[in-house]
């Protein structure tokens, strides 16, 4: 059953994550209906518990997965679709069904990382498009399933790949784009603020997404560290000639 799974390695905290206004807005508010669930309970008042999330590569989408789980107190179990999708006929939705039964045990975040995988992953043949509707069904009536508390989160890139039917599922739909110049200026400023300020000066490149940026300067760190150190083992040699 662990094959289906991706380990996950990484903590992420919201406070390591550039939200756009909009974003924040909608997360937060989703977060505190979890906050005040028991009163919402009370009510008979569901809670949120189906999130899509989609939109640009590199925007956060995981992360943002990851922090969710974190914040409530749940494990993340995130899905290698590579394995869970099956060449054997009917394999690929009991495969999904023994993820969803796992997780509800555990009352966990199930993720469903390049969600339009389970569609990609085929080619459009008349055996293989009734196989794939057969995933699709298996898939909603799973989720219209999905006891409240366990949440399941599923993250794309391509949206327009995935069944309607689907995308309706999903309460709430988070939209993520490349970061503004303002959104990446502070990713920047929060990224390189853990390091020395001899260590600071980057190269601070806009209409790029916060995993290029991130990437752009742990680059630039790395360089200017070693080039650092290259400079006082010079400068040590050079003393020691001196002395000599």
């Amino acid at each position: 059953m662990n094959h289906l799974f991706v380990p996950n390695t990484r903590r992420v905290d919201f406070q390591d994550i550039v939200f756009d206004e909009n974003l924040a807005v909608q997360v937060e508010r989703f977060l505190r209906e979890y906050e005040h669930l028991e009163i919402l309970n009370k009510y008979g008042l569901p809670v949120v518990n189906k999130l899509l999330l989609f939109g640009k590569s590199g925007c956060g989408k995981t992360m943002t997965a990851k922090a969710i789980a974190n914040k409530l107190g749940k494990k993340l179990k995130t899905i290698n679709l590579g394995n869970i999708v099956s060449s054997k006929l009917g394999e690929t939705s009991r495969n999904i069904s023994a993820a969803f039964k796992m997780v509800e045990t555990q009352e966990a975040v199930l993720f469903f990382d390049e969600f339009d995988s389970l569609g990609k992953e085929r080619n459009y043949d008349n055996t293989d498009s009734s196989e794939m509707k057969r995933v699709v069904n298996t898939m909603i009536q799973l989720i219209d399933s999905l006891p409240e508390n366990t949440i399941i989160i599923a993250a794309t890139n391509q949206i327009d790949l995935i069944d309607e039917a689907l995308i309706r599922r999903f309460e709430l739909k988070l939209e993520f784009h490349n970061p503004s110049k303002i959104d990446l200026d502070r990713l920047y400023d929060q990224l390189i603020s853990k390091y020395p300020q001899e260590y600071q000066k980057v190269t601070r490149v806009y209409d790029i997404s916060f995993a290029e940026a991130e990437t752009i300067v742990l680059q630039e760190v790395k360089e200017n560290i070693i080039a650092s150190e290259l400079r006082r083992t010079a400068v040590v040699e050079v003393s020691e000639l001196q002395e000599a």
